[in-house]
């Protein structure tokens, strides 16, 4: 067998020699040999290979198409309410389809990395790839990553459980604790609310320990109406009765009452005054409305009626006695001789019998 190495340069280097046919003959067939021994270990992977991305994708794709008919099947609900009378007060449509939106976001998403990730996993696995320290790295990385951002993290599902029950949706008036106004948008990690003086909240959902919903249900409109001790309890109750009547009969206030204006009672009676209490309940955000509209009517028809309210025109007190010794002022001490004050301040007389 002729050497491989068989000449050598003029520089000292040694140039290979050509191959022979059987050297080429016989590497052939050992390249043969290898792929013949080979190729079904290469068909068996590719195979399941492509078996796992195939199953991946199309489960990816039902289950997201699973999950856009499941938000329009939410969507057509919230739109079938929403032709009803009481729906149109309970149910905002837009608001419906905007959380069913992120709802849906959200779920897909998770699906995706889901099934994508175990569909990864699987095919380093055809390649007879270790996993032991690549999922022990990713769970140290993971846990790391945890700690690390915990307050993103609980951001973030703060944000998603929000959504999902719906405590409160764009163009509700909230009280979230840390600040409170109107929801202008929501995140999954941060919600903003603009205050009653126009400045604008970012608060985030982690955050938020308790809401109060002011857009929700119903509002009650209460107004307290003070008087003096001496009016009529019946006429009183009488005329602000009638104005309760007359607002739930007149437009448009008769569609912002949910129910009858009522007059409670007596809540307080004092000395100067008593307090009877007005309340109704309301659509959501038109209590401050109907309970100036109450305050307004009340007050004019006490004027009419000549019911005197207390802090109005104040009654003239009977004329006093004038007395005589009011501008005189008290008599001195030392208006006396004999009193101590005179006689402390009196000179001493000088002695009359002196000694020499």
């Amino acid at each position: 067998m002729t050497a491989f190495w068989s000449a050598v340069r003029a520089d000292g280097t040694q140039q290979p020699a050509p191959v022979t046919l059987e050297e080429a003959a016989e590497r052939a067939g050992d390249a043969a040999g290898w792929v013949e021994e080979n190729w079904s270990t290469w068909l068996n992977t590719g195979l399941r290979i492509a078996l796992i991305l195939t199953v991946a994708l199309v489960l990816r794709m039902l289950v997201r198409r699973a999950l856009t008919k499941l938000i329009e099947r939410m969507n057509r609900s919230a739109q079938a309410v929403e032709g009803t009378a009481l729906g149109g007060l309970l149910v905002n449509a837009e608001r419906r389809r905007q959380r069913s939106e992120a709802i849906g976001s959200v779920l897909r998403s998770i699906a995706s990395f889901l099934i994508l990730g175990t569909a990864g996993l699987m095919v380093l696995g055809a390649f007879n790839i270790n996993l032991a320290p690549l999922l022990a790295s990713a769970g140290v990385a993971g846990v790391a990553i945890g700690f690390g951002a915990r307050n993103l993290v609980t951001d973030f599902l703060s944000g998603v459980f929000m959504i999902m029950e719906d405590q409160y949706g764009v163009g509700d008036s909230v009280d979230a604790g840390v600040a409170s106004g109107e929801v202008i948008e929501v995140g999954l990690r941060v919600t903003k609310l603009r205050g009653d003086n126009g400045e604008i909240w970012y608060v985030r959902n982690g955050e938020i320990k308790r809401i109060g919903n002011l857009s929700q249900g119903w509002a009650t409109s209460a107004v307290d109406v003070t008087v003096r001790p001496s009016e009529d309890l019946d006429r009183v109750k009488a005329v602000i009765g009638e104005v309760a009547d007359e607002l739930a009969k007149s437009e448009p206030w008769n569609e912002r009452l949910w129910g009858p204006v009522e007059v409670l009672g007596l809540t307080e009676v004092l000395l100067d005054s008593m307090t009877f209490r007005v309340a109704a309940k309301t659509m959501p955000g038109q209590a401050l409305g109907v309970e100036r509209e109450l305050r307004w009517r009340i007050k004019r028809a006490f004027d009419a009626e000549g019911i005197r309210i207390v802090g109005g025109l104040p009654q003239q007190a009977e004329e006093a006695v004038a007395d005589p010794t009011a501008g005189m002022s008290a008599p001195s001490a030392f208006a006396s001789q004999t009193s101590p004050q005179s006689l402390a301040a009196s000179p001493i007389p000088p002695p009359t019998n002196l000694s020499k």
